[in-house]
């Protein structure tokens, strides 16, 4: 495992947010992505009867619906060993194979790094 501090600032910057999102709103995970202008999204778990998704699904979703055309990193935070295969699909159709995945616990700490592919 490694220490969120271990990672870049920028991509600190989403593990902080993503845990913000997850903390604040009292949901199962949060995330946030960086787009190709170095936006962020930043989202939380949507449960509702008729809509569910991840809250990496949402980040990706809500950069999509803002104009991203591409995404540099995303980052969840999470009770998770690792990102699912629909959160590392929903990275991969927009940002591609090679962009990378941060996956962090609760208390902040990297667990794994994936590609989107």
């Amino acid at each position: 495992m490694t220490e969120s501090t271990d990672l870049g600032p920028e991509d600190r910057k989403i593990v902080t947010l993503a845990r913000s999102a997850r903390a604040r709103n009292g949901v199962p995970e949060g995330a946030a992505v960086r787009d190709e202008t170095g936006r962020t999204y930043v989202a939380g778990t949507v449960q509702l009867e008729s809509l569910k998704l991840s809250a990496l699904q949402t980040a990706v979703a809500m950069a999509v619906a803002s104009g991203a055309t591409s995404l540099e990193a995303a980052a969840i935070v999470s009770e998770a060993e690792a990102p699912s295969d629909a959160d590392r699909a929903a990275v991969r159709d927009l940002g591609g194979p090679a962009t990378p995945v941060l996956l962090a616990g609760p208390d902040g700490v990297l667990r794994v790094s994936v590609t989107a592919g």
